[in-house]
């Protein structure tokens, strides 16, 4: 073992730490070795603020065509952000940069061209953030941190683009612009980008949202007619997206990123790859496929008849949950089925209720106008449309 910097005097060296006159051996006291110490000499784990940054989870869809709103549509937090720019498929596509690592990126490829933005137009890809995470970057104090972001993109469409961080404090609202060039058209390029500490409004210390990171892909005047606000300031939405290239311009335009990081510091550390569940696990504090139809019979839960006509059962969410879900399911006709009785009552669609606070791990799933079934009787919801395994319930607690 060796020890590079100083030499330590706590602990004397023996005739055994000594071959030939050699130092074979540098003894370092336990009380010298701290998790500072330790860490200095290696990256700290979950440096990277960003989640699913490789873009490997998609639980809602891998693909999701004809997109002419905001929303979450495929890759876990990653949010479109849309007024009036276009058409767009959005996907989790398998073209990556060779020899990275990665293996799926997030695609936006335009499928009705806008040439002439209105205003008030924007297209936009964001991700969001708790505030309690972020305490560590010092925000509000004159020891802000700078943070840097890595990241692999490619398009068809050369020119300017717009990197934003928007951040929120007691209600406040402050952002900083930085723009990145993408320079080879269809080809993959590396872009980093370094923000200054932001010495004014501290993070909430709480679960609510704190950074916002936006990719902009269009921006109308409303966003681009100012100049460009590459330090800290309150929010002018005329400085947010200036020389912005327009992605919508075209049907042949397309856009991939992947890889991207934001970590504290004026330097980008390589791509802080996560093990899959652990990656999951993190996207899942937001949004959480509980259920998925396996294409046949599958149950969702038990329950009883509280009447003849009213279903009531318990249904599992699970922990972890950043607050209260919302839980939703899709529907259509004949989707489910109260099974019991020797009998199948089918119905279009499911109602919760019952969800008091964010450590809630179960909900009520409630069925009205029930037939062919007796107060008290023992039965079970399930998935009925046996031909579809993308049938789900899923609870989302998105920022």
């Amino acid at each position: 073992m060796s020890y590079i910097g100083k030499t330590p005097t706590s602990v004397p060296l023996t005739s055994s730490d000594i071959t030939d006159g050699i130092i074979t051996t540098t003894k370092i006291a336990d009380a010298n070795v701290t998790n500072p110490k330790l860490i200095s000499g290696s990256q700290q784990n979950f440096r990277n603020i960003i989640i699913n940054g490789d873009m490997s989870i998609a639980q809602r869809a891998t693909s999701q065509a004809s997109i002419t709103s905001s929303g979450y549509f495929t890759i876990d937090r990653y949010r479109t952000g849309y007024v009036g720019l276009g058409t767009w498929t959005q996907s989790q596509s398998t073209d990556v940069p060779s020899g990275q690592g990665f293996a799926k990126s997030l695609k936006m490829d335009c499928t009705t061209a806008d040439g002439s933005p209105a205003s008030g137009d924007q297209l936009n890809i964001q991700t969001k953030f708790e505030g309690q995470n972020l305490q560590y970057l010092k925000k509000g104090t004159s020891s802000a941190e700078s943070t840097t972001m890595s990241f692999w993109v490619k398009s068809n469409k050369t020119g300017t683009y717009i990197c934003e961080l928007l951040s929120e404090s007691s209600g406040s609202y402050r952002q900083i612009s930085k723009s990145y060039t993408i320079s080879s058209a269809n080809t993959w390029e590396k872009k980093t980008l370094t923000f200054a500490g932001d010495t004014s409004g501290a993070f909430d210390n709480d679960n609510s949202f704190g950074v916002e990171v936006n990719f902009w892909l269009g921006a109308g005047s409303t966003y681009s007619s100012g100049t460009l606000s590459t330090s800290w300031s309150s929010v002018t939405n005329a400085n947010r997206a200036v020389g912005q290239v327009n992605l919508a311009d075209s049907t042949s335009n397309e856009w991939y990123i992947t890889g991207v990081q934001l970590e504290a510091g004026t330097t980008a550390s390589d791509f802080e790859f996560l093990p899959v569940d652990v990656n999951l696990q993190r996207c899942e504090r937001y949004f959480k496929i509980v259920l998925r139809s396996t294409g046949g019979d599958t149950t969702i839960c038990n329950g009883a008849m509280y009447d003849g006509s009213q279903f009531f059962g318990t249904f599992e969410i699970g922990k972890g949950m950043r607050a209260i879900p919302t839980m939703s399911a899709t529907s259509g006709t004949n989707f489910y089925g109260v099974v019991g009785n020797s009998a199948t009552y089918s119905f279009n669609s499911l109602t919760f209720g019952g969800i008091s606070n964010a450590g809630t791990s179960k909900c009520r799933i409630y069925v009205n106008s029930v037939s062919g079934k007796s107060q008290g009787h023992a039965v079970w919801i399930r998935f009925k449309d046996a031909s579809s395994t993308a049938d789900f319930i899923s609870a989302s607690s998105e920022l």
